[in-house]
């Protein structure tokens, strides 16, 4: 009988899901730069809606990044609040593993890996590796790099195009010479496949306190105000 709410605000979109004693619900919106605004009505809504407690949850499972940067703090924050308050375990999901799940649930077919990719502007990429599996196994790490650096990686190299590309960072043209013909760039993170995620989790027993957590940003806050500063200065 178990009970599991889902945050994620790691890109442009905003999403949360529930799981109830096998039941779910999911609320999916394109909201950017309002996720401050949406995403705590968001969750209570989908609790009313359920007619559940906060305190009757036994988890709460967030997209734990990468992504962007004020997206995760968002999320985290709000996470905070809601475990504190109600003491309750928190289980961090990659937003790339979340993203090859949605791929997948949709294409059960898929026989090739599944290669995603985030922008994560200033003409880099987040990326990761998954197995085509209904629970996506995680191939290799996460990274943050340039587009270029990526062609002549070494896992993608070895790949020679036999995988699927997956997610909004495959718009880059630098990456033309390593994707393969099948491309789905238009995937967002969701709030429902971090679910599917978490329940695996949550199941192993690998839920963990809210005072562990952290957002994973790949790239540290220093580098990206330096970078934003350079920008700006260039610009003017």
């Amino acid at each position: 009988m178990t009970k599991i709410l889902a945050l994620d605000a790691s890109t442009d979109a905003c999403s949360v899901a529930i799981h109830i004693d096998g039941h779910e619900r999911h609320i999916f919106e394109l909201a950017a730069k309002s996720h401050t605004q949406r995403l705590l009505p968001m969750v209570d809504e989908i609790l009313s809606a359920e007619n559940c407690k906060l305190q009757d949850l036994d988890a709460i499972a967030f997209g734990r990044g990468p992504g962007s940067f004020t997206g995760l703090r968002i999320c985290m924050g709000i996470v905070q609040g809601l475990a504190f308050g109600a003491n309750l375990p928190v289980i961090p999901i990659s937003t790339l593993q979340a993203m090859a799940r949605g791929f997948i649930a949709e294409n059960p077919q898929t026989s090739l890996p599944v290669m995603v990719a985030l922008d994560a502007r200033m003409e880099e990429i987040y990326w990761g590796l998954f197995s085509p599996e209904k629970i996506p196994q995680v191939l290799s790490e996460e990274y943050v790099m340039k587009p270029l650096d990526v062609v002549v990686h070494p896992i993608v190299a070895n790949l020679s195009k036999k995988f699927i590309a997956v997610g909004p960072g495959w718009h880059y043209l630098d990456l033309h010479d390593c994707a393969p013909e099948q491309q789905i760039q238009y995937v967002h993170p969701n709030a429902k496949d971090i679910l599917t995620l978490a329940l695996e989790e949550y199941q192993r027993g690998n839920s963990i306190s809210i005072l562990d957590a952290q957002p994973v940003y790949l790239r540290d806050s220093v580098s990206w105000k330096k970078r934003e500063r350079i920008r700006s200065n260039s610009i003017v």
